[in-house]
C-alpha cells in the first residue's frame, strides 16, 4: 500500500528544495552535501516520493557544528540549540528560532481538544535543560497564562545509572524527583501534569503524592517512553478517572505529535498524528516500502520546515499505521512501541 497524495504538501516540499539548496538561503550543512548528493533537489524532488533519495543525515547531527545547521535565509534571527535525550548514543541537536513555536500553538488545540484546560497552572516532572520539551512545556502553559513549574531533571543519569547496573541508585534518583513534586502539589494549584510513563507508575505507588495528582490535577500529559496499550486503560479508567490522560508522541527532531481526539470505534486509546504543515511519519517495512492500515511498520520521519530540513530519518520506534481523520492526508500511528535493540545498541529508556 503506498503513500496518500497530497499535491499541497508536495507543493511545499518543492519551495522548500529551492529555499534549503540555494546559496543565498539554504544552510551549509545542506549545501555542503549538495555536489554529493547525485541528484538536483530543486529540479528532481517533486513530492513527498522523491524525499527517500535522500541519505539518513541524522547521525551527523552528533558532532556537525550547530551554526552549520542554520539557514543563510534566516541569519538575522536568534536561534536556539535543543539536544535529544541521547537514547541511542551521543545526543543529536536541532537548531529553532520560532519553528517550535508555531508547532506548539497548533499542539495546544489537539491538546484542548482532548480535554486539556485551556488555562490554569502546569506541573513538568520532565527533561529541561537542553531538551526541547521543556521549552514546548512552558509554552503551553504560557499561552493559557498560567504559571509553569518545573522540576529539574536529568533523563540521561538515569540511563547512565541503569545500564551500568546501577538500578537502586536509580530508583533513588526518581524518588528524589518525586520528593520536588510532591513539594510543588502541596503547595500550589495545579490544572495539568506533564509527565512519562514510569513517572506516572511511581506516583500511583506514593499514596500521598498520588493523592494530590488525583484530587488536584485535571489532565495528565505523558509523553517520552512507550506505554502498553494495558497500562495505558488502567492509568485512565483506574487511576486517574477524573482526569482527561492525553499522550503526546515526539522527539527532539520530528517535533511533537499529540493524540489525535478520539472517534467512536477507535481501536487504540491514543493515535498519533504530526504538525501536517511541514511533517509526516511513515510506516515502512523492512525493505521501507509502506504497511497497511492495521499494520505495524518502523517509523520513518520526514520533517520539512524552513528552518531544519530532515528527510528519510527512520526513528527508534515502530507502530500501527492508522487511517487517516476525514479531511485529512496525514496517517496517525497508535501503540509506538520503542525497539528493544538497534543497531546493535541496547535502547534504554529510562524514565525519558
Amino acid at each position: 500500500m503506498s503513500h496518500i497524495i497530497d499535491p499541497e504538501f508536495d507543493s511545499h516540499i518543492r519551495k522548500l528544495m529551492a529555499w534549503h539548496f540555494g546559496a543565498e538561503t539554504g544552510s551549509p550543512f545542506w549545501l555542503g552535501k549538495l555536489d554529493g548528493l547525485g541528484f538536483d533537489p530543486v529540479a528532481e524532488v517533486q513530492g513527498l516520493a522523491d524525499l527517500t533519495r535522500f541519505p539518513d543525515v541524522s547521525a551527523e547531527l552528533r558532532s556537525v557544528p550547530a551554526q552549520d545547521l542554520i539557514p543563510r535565509g534566516l541569519s538575522d534571527r536568534p536561534f536556539r540549540v535543543y539536544d535529544s535525550g541521547g537514547t541511542t548514543g551521543s545526543p543529536k541537536r536541532i537548531v529553532d528560532s520560532a519553528y517550535r513555536s508555531q508547532v506548539t500553538e497548533w499542539a495546544r488545540g489537539r491538546l484542548i481538544a482532548n480535554g486539556v484546560p485551556a488555562d490554569g497552572n502546569w506541573l513538568h516532572l520532565g527533561p529541561s535543560g537542553p531538551h526541547v520539551i521543556g521549552f514546548d512545556t512552558g509554552r503551553y502553559a504560557a499561552l493559557g497564562g498560567g504559571i509553569f513549574y518545573t522540576v529539574d531533571l536529568d533523563p540521561r543519569w538515569v540511563k547512565r545509572l541503569l545500564s551500568d547496573g546501577r538500578g537502586e541508585e536509580a530508583d533513588a534518583y526518581i524518588q528524589h524527583l518525586l520528593d520536588q513534586a510532591e513539594t510543588v502539589l502541596e503547595s500550589q494549584d495545579v490544572a495539568v501534569l506533564n509527565t512519562t510513563p514510569p513517572l506516572l507508575e511511581a506516583i500511583c505507588a506514593r499514596p500521598r503524592l498520588y493523592e494530590l495528582v488525583r484530587t488536584k490535577v485535571r489532565a495528565i500529559i505523558w509523553a517520552g517512553t512507550s506505554i502498553s496499550r494495558e497500562s495505558l486503560i488502567q492509568l485512565g479508567e483506574v487511576f486517574f478517572p477524573a482526569a482527561h490522560v492525553v499522550g503526546v508522541y515526539g522527539n527532539s527532531l520530528m517535533g511533537v505529535a499529540p493524540q489525535r481526539p478520539a472517534r467512536p470505534g477507535d481501536a487504540y486509546p491514543s493515535v498519533f498524528e504530526p504538525f501536517p504543515e511541514t511533517t509526516r511519519l511513515h510506516l515502512v517495512d523492512e525493505a521501507g516500502e509502506p504497511v497497511a492500515y492495521g499494520e505495524r511498520g518502523r517509523v520513518l520521519l520526514h520533517l520539512v520546515s524552513e528552518e531544519m530540513f530532515l528527510p528519510n530519518v527512520p526513528e527508534r520506534d515502530t507502530a500501527i499505521r492508522i487511517e487517516p481523520q476525514d479531511g485529512s492526508t496525514v496517517d496517525g500511528l497508535a501503540d509506538v512501541q520503542t525497539y528493544r535493540t538497534l543497531d546493535d545498541v541496547a535502547i534504554i529508556e529510562g524514565v525519558y
